[in-house]
């Protein structure tokens, strides 16, 4: 078993979700050392609800976005391991106990999954193929879109501070850069049973907030390219990925006689292997656009 984890929940006038999010954290049959819940400015009943619960620390910033909130809870976390916990998701009362017991029996990850059961207004629903769970090395699943749910993952807090935690210059798919950049590196260990339910189909969620997807995978695909942390074959995958997104992105936008776009994602296209070099320098990991936010900052 790890030497400790802390629970981090980021929330956003979610007070009516946030309740049921945290008691499942309290009846998880291994309690966590720490929990934290990060309010990124919320206008809601959040400060009241939390302060009913001992043994919350509540942490609130003015309103800057999920990553910056995920950021701050794991710097204050003093726990060697970090479970992410959205404020409208809920754990299962065996999720941590089953994860870290597999790792107990797989040592040397440092990042642990598992699946989930999805809720959709309401109703359960089963989750396309393309959502697949998987472990090990995972990085080439990891490109079309994310397949590690925040909810569902526990990282090493050092695994973290070395990726540079999440990037603050997305809107959104922010944890799709992040697993992008984790799995370019690290295998995964993945736990193949439902451990948390996770709710969708509600207004406030990032891809009801935002059009088009993909334009935030473009960037973090465009962000992992200017480093050199990629082997040939990822880059050359990387690359691949980004030429169809592109595509898509082009296609849409043509629709929609958005000529600006559609020159934008032309040109990205044109760059072919230096699509991420748009100005001609070459950056490391973590400099240049949308850079993510230190972790060890603040």
């Amino acid at each position: 078993m790890p030497t400790s984890v802390g629970v981090v929940i980021p929330t956003f006038n979610r007070a009516h979700t946030l309740g049921r999010a945290l008691d499942s954290v309290f009846s998880q049959t291994l309690p966590p050392q720490q929990v934290i819940v990060v309010d990124d400015g919320s206008t809601d009943s959040t400060v009241d609800l939390v302060a009913g619960y001992s043994g919350v620390s509540y942490l609130r910033q003015e309103n800057r976005g999920v990553s910056a909130a995920r950021n701050l809870g794991i710097r204050r976390c003093g726990c060697d391991w970090i479970a992410l916990l959205d404020s409208d998701d809920e754990w299962l009362p065996e999720k941590l106990e089953v994860q870290f017991g597999a790792l107990a029996e797989n040592p040397g990850y440092r990042l642990i999954h598992c699946d989930e059961i999805w809720i959709r207004n309401g109703r359960r629903v089963n989750a396309a193929n393309r959502h697949r769970k998987r472990g090990g090395w995972i990085f080439e699943h990891c490109l079309p879109l994310c397949v590690i749910s925040p909810s569902a993952a526990a990282i090493e807090k050092s695994l973290l501070e070395e990726a540079g935690g999440f990037n603050t210059g997305l809107p959104a798919c922010e944890d799709y850069d992040l697993w992008l950049r984790v799995c370019s590196r690290y295998p995964v260990l993945y736990v193949d049973r439902p451990l948390l339910r996770k709710y969708g189909g509600h207004a406030d969620q990032l891809s009801r907030k935002h059009w088009g997807m993909d334009r935030f995978r473009v960037q973090a695909l465009r962000d992992l390219l200017a480093g050199n942390d990629l082997n040939e074959t990822q880059r050359q995958l990387a690359v691949e990925t980004l030429r169809k997104k592109c595509e898509i992105l082009i296609n849409g936008a043509r629709k929609r006689g958005n000529r600006q776009l559609v020159e934008e994602y032309e040109e990205i296209l044109r760059q072919n292997g230096r699509i991420a070099i748009l100005d001609g320098v070459k950056r490391r990991p973590g400099e240049g656009h949308g850079c993510p936010e230190s972790l060890r900052a603040g």
